[in-house]
């Protein structure tokens, strides 16, 4: 288990194909700071290193699902990579890690302890909707992304 209580797997465990065996960032696909924030990631991963899925949907449901049957599902990013779950600032900085140059400095930051990155992460997460505004439905890839896009 993680700290978030969330069960380590392998994407075997999973039944993930090795399509999918990218890293999987789970967003809020209704926020319109998580859809943003998928656009950025988008932009600055040219290698297309990650996929990505709505929260909201079944795919995604299903599969936090089985990493951790009964728990609370977190409801704005999660990263999966090596079967690793991992949720609010940690995930965050470990995509800006994986990011073209300069957003890897950001990780920089994974030297500050997690209580107080999440603090900061929860504060933002709980004023999304309301700074940034929410999608009456989940954002739509386009035609030439939709390969990166699972459920």
């Amino acid at each position: 288990m993680d700290p978030a209580g969330f069960a380590v797997l392998r994407g075997s465990d999973l039944g993930v194909t090795d399509s999918a065996a990218r890293p999987l960032i789970l967003f809020d696909g209704m926020c319109n700071l998580c859809a943003g924030s998928v656009r950025f990631v988008i932009a600055r991963d040219p290698k297309a290193r990650f996929t990505f899925a709505s929260l909201q949907s079944e795919y995604a449901k299903d599969l936090l699902g089985r990493l951790a049957p009964g728990a609370e599902l977190p409801d704005s990013i999660v990263l999966i990579e090596g079967g690793v779950v991992r949720t609010q600032s940690t995930a965050a900085l470990r995509v800006a890690r994986r990011l073209r140059l300069p957003w890897p400095l950001l990780y920089g930051f994974i030297v500050v302890p997690a209580f107080l990155r999440n603090a900061v992460y929860r504060w933002i997460a709980r004023n999304r909707y309301r700074w940034f505004g929410k999608q009456q439905t989940c954002m739509v890839p386009s035609q030439e992304l939709r390969s990166r896009f699972l459920g």
